[in-house]
């Protein structure tokens, strides 16, 4: 296959995990998921005074190692899938983070983000508001129960934003608000051929049986 590093991405919820882990196995591809285990997710979902800046700058890092990490890998060995892009870092920071705090938080991002790799693929998983803030309640995570609304809502928003205007690889854009790629075997299938038919630009794709 021609990508030999991709990358799914998506706002909370839309199922970016459970794609990745089935893809690996269509794939027999080295999995790289993020690590979720923020110490400050819990107060900044309790609005805690600093915790957005403490949060973000710990995911950032995190993303940072894992991805240097990565480089270091032999990529034409395995294909490799991440459950994200370094650059969507910035989606949340400019959520969260106030003007003083983007000051400091935008020189580190750039001195970051210039030794990092890009992957070959972007996969951008779209959903409905509501069928995000559905799949929220249903896994349960304990850090997500504060979660409002009207959060989940801002960050779709933005999301959208971001990759409409999303240049700077190959992107697959995949409304997954009626498609089960868990319980729908055909749905997974028809993505993992139309992945390798993929080539340059952007593509909006949906399978066949998920009007049905």
């Amino acid at each position: 296959m021609k990508f030999r590093s991709i990358a799914v991405e998506g706002p909370i919820g839309v199922g970016k995990t459970s794609l990745i882990k089935l893809l690996a196995e269509s794939f027999d591809a080295h999995m790289v998921l993020e690590e979720l285990d923020n110490p400050f997710l819990k107060a900044f979902y309790e609005d805690k005074p600093g915790a957005p800046f403490q949060a973000q700058l710990f995911f950032l890092l995190s993303r940072n190692r894992q991805l240097q990490e990565l480089a270091q890998r032999d990529l034409f060995q395995q294909i490799t899938l991440c459950d994200y892009i370094f650059s969507k870092d910035k989606i949340f920071a400019y959520l969260n983070l106030d003007d003083s705090e983007l000051l400091i938080y935008d020189k580190l991002y750039e001195m970051l983000e210039a030794q990092l790799p890009k992957p070959d693929l972007v996969i951008y998983l779209q959903a409905q508001t509501a069928t995000l803030e559905e799949r929220i309640r249903r896994r349960n995570r304990k850090y997500e129960t504060g979660m409002s609304e009207t959060y989940i809502e801002e960050v779709n928003k933005a999301y959208n934003y971001f990759f409409f205007h999303y240049t700077q690889t190959p992107l697959l854009v995949i409304d997954t608000t009626r498609i089960d790629f868990v319980r729908h075997s055909e749905h997974l299938d028809e993505l993992v051929d139309q992945i390798r038919k993929m080539d340059r630009g952007v593509q909006y794709y949906t399978p066949l049986g998920s009007s049905a």
